[in-house]
């Protein structure tokens, strides 16, 4: 008896559609890629700010309660004449200058791509990924500064701001090959 009243229940029970087997897809698929872009910016905030060393809170508060003078030192220590690094780079170049110039264009790139990514129906344009690109770099710049890790650079933030567009534009070429790319 019991087995009769199953195989009822199979026969009766909602057969899900196409369209709700897609839809959960897609929000399975959407939170994966937020996962995959939070682990992104946590890597990010990692090789920026702490230079690949474990974040320590109590660092981050010591440097905080440093006095303002200490700010204002980081501060003048900084390069604000836009193409300054990259134009050192050159002059005499060296592996390292290199990994920073190259580098700083690759972490971003990333960036662009996710933000096309996971901006709502992919409407978003060069314009809109370079001005968040600008906004993250800047606020990573200023942080660095602000916590005496580092110093500001103008050069950094044009170059992660030029990372993520380049991402940016990636994905829309890739996407235009796939479209123009005959289906097989």
């Amino acid at each position: 008896m019991n087995q009769t009243r199953v195989m009822r229940e199979k026969k009766t029970a909602p057969v899900k559609s196409t369209a709700q087997t897609s839809a959960t897809f897609a929000k399975l698929r959407s939170a994966g890629l937020q996962a995959i872009f939070a682990v992104y910016i946590y890597i990010l905030f990692k090789i920026i700010l702490f230079k690949f060393s474990p974040i320590d809170f109590r660092f981050l508060w010591h440097q905080l309660q440093r006095s303002p003078d200490t700010t204002l030192r980081q501060l003048r220590q900084g390069n604000f004449t836009p193409l300054e690094t990259v134009y050192n780079t050159f002059d005499p170049v060296t592996v390292t200058k290199l990994v920073n110039l190259t580098g700083n264009i690759a972490l971003f790139i990333p960036f662009g791509i996710f933000i096309a990514l996971l901006s709502s129906n992919r409407q978003i344009s060069w314009f809109g990924v370079m001005l968040r690109s600008f906004g993250l770099s800047a606020m990573l710049e200023c942080a660095q500064g602000l916590f005496s890790i580092g110093t500001f650079d103008v050069d950094d933030l044009l170059l992660n701001t030029l990372g993520g567009v380049l991402g940016y534009c990636l994905f829309r070429l890739w996407k235009a090959g796939r479209k123009a790319r005959p289906s097989q």
